[in-house]
Order: C-alpha cells, then sequence, then structure tokens
C-alpha cells in the first residue's frame, strides 16, 4: 500500500533535508504510524500551507502533517487524534526592543509590525486581540517570514511556540517571546488530515496513534527535534 503524504516548509515540524528528502518531527511520526499499519511505500509532497487542505480534499495526496485543528477546517477534512498540543511563540529581534509580548502588547504598539504565513490560524487570533489587518504582513512559508524579520520589514513573526524556539536557537540575532496568554488555559491541538471519504486510512492511523502516542519510543524520537514532554503530555493519558 502507498500513502501519499504533504507538507511544508516549517522546522521542526516538517521541511525538506540536505539530501532533499522530507524530514522533521511530524515527518518521522508519520512514518512510523504508517509503517506499523503495513504502508510499504510512503510519498512526500512539498506543497504551500494554503494549499494542504485543497489538496488532499481534491485527492492530491491522501494525508497532510499535523496543523492546527478548528472547526472551520474540521468542515473541509477529516482530524485524526491530536499529535501535539502547542501554543503560540513569536519570533523578535534579540532584545526585544519593542517589548512585543505577545498578541495584545503588538495591538497595543501601533507601528508593531507582525509576520505570519498566509491562511494560518494566528492570523485570526492576531485580529481578534486587536491587530490592525493593515499591520499584518502574510507570507507564502516561514522561510520567507523569518528573511523579513531579519532585515528589519516586520517587528515579529507568529508561529508555534516550538517553531519559534528551535528558529531562535538557529539564529542568533532573534529570539523566542511565548505568547502572554499560553502559559493559561488549554492549549490548540494539531492533527493530521485527510480527505472525508478516506476512512479506512483514518480509522488505521487512528489505531496506530492511541497505541503509540506517549510512549517511550515517541518521546524519545520527538525530543530530538525539540518537542518537550509538555507538548505531548496535553494529548495522550496522563498515566503514560
Amino acid at each position: 500500500m502507498k500513502v501519499r503524504i504533504a507538507y511544508i516548509e516549517e522546522p521542526p515540524f516538517y521541511w525538506t533535508g540536505p539530501d532533499r528528502t522530507a524530514t522533521g518531527a511530524d515527518i518521522e511520526l508519520a512514518n512510523v504510524v504508517l509503517r506499523a499499519i503495513g504502508v510499504s511505500s510512503i510519498e512526500h509532497h512539498l506543497t504551500s500551507f494554503e494549499e494542504l487542505l485543497p489538496g488532499v480534499q481534491e485527492g492530491r495526496w491522501d494525508m497532510n502533517v499535523p496543523i492546527f485543528v478548528t472547526p472551520e477546517r474540521a468542515r473541509k477534512v477529516t482530524f485524526s487524534e491530536p499529535v501535539w498540543a502547542i501554543g503560540d511563540g513569536f519570533l523578535v529581534p534579540r532584545g526585544n526592543p519593542k517589548a512585543l509580548t505577545g498578541y495584545q502588547a503588538i495591538a497595543s504598539h501601533r507601528d508593531a509590525r507582525l509576520g505570519a504565513v498566509v491562511s494560518t490560524v494566528q492570523i485570526d487570533s492576531a485580529k481578534s486581540s486587536g491587530v490592525a489587518e493593515d499591520r499584518i504582513v502574510t507570507f507564502k512559508d516561514q522561510p520567507a517570514a523569518v528573511v523579513a524579520l531579519l532585515a528589519g520589514k516586520i517587528d515579529a513573526y507568529v508561529s508555534t511556540t516550538v517553531g519559534s524556539r528551535v528558529l531562535a536557537a538557529t539564529h542568533k540575532n532573534l529570539e523566542m517571546v511565548a505568547n502572554e496568554n499560553s502559559a493559561g488555559g488549554r492549549l490548540p491541538v494539531g492533527a493530521f488530515s485527510f480527505n472525508k471519504n478516506n476512512l479506512e486510512l483514518v480509522q488505521a492511523v487512528n489505531r496506530q496513534l492511541r497505541a503509540y502516542l506517549g510512549t517511550t519510543d515517541h518521546r524519545a524520537r520527538m525530543a530530538r527535534y525539540g518537542i518537550e514532554a509538555t507538548e505531548i503530555d496535553g494529548v495522550v493519558a496522563s498515566e503514560r
């Protein structure tokens, strides 16, 4: 059995490695789960964020790497069991000169420009927190947003705490700031997504995810990419 999975460029979850093959925490998770359910061939398709859902809906591939689950997205695709629970984080210039500690701080700073990847949930979060639409700059992918931040074209780039943490570790001129509200309340979850008619694959993946998530092997694999225990604990039984 062959499964085609789409991914985008967003380390540490998924990206194209130096050897031009797909790699990352969620790519490895998908590989482990799919091999366990008997998939013999895994085909990776690089795409853009805004094409993930249309692509799987139209049958261009069979599943997508994990993205945040929202009611609007769930009307278009079927999500798997959640695989991580992660809050939003911001990349800012080292020293955080504008003291941008979250969406509300950005909304209050009238000349702060916020970067985000097009179609991501962070855009809605920014708007609902009062960030003016004309101060939100969208990019096709994470690498383009980071280039703009380093060039001073935006003052902060929002994605996940994990992604921002890893990027800050690789760019000495940047640092990560967790959204000021991420510490409280339930964190949003991410999951694989599928065409609504592909129930057999969804069910097989879910059975394996329920057996595998939170195991020692799973935690060790994710830790290599900088995904911490707390970001897994939110989606697995506490006794594991």
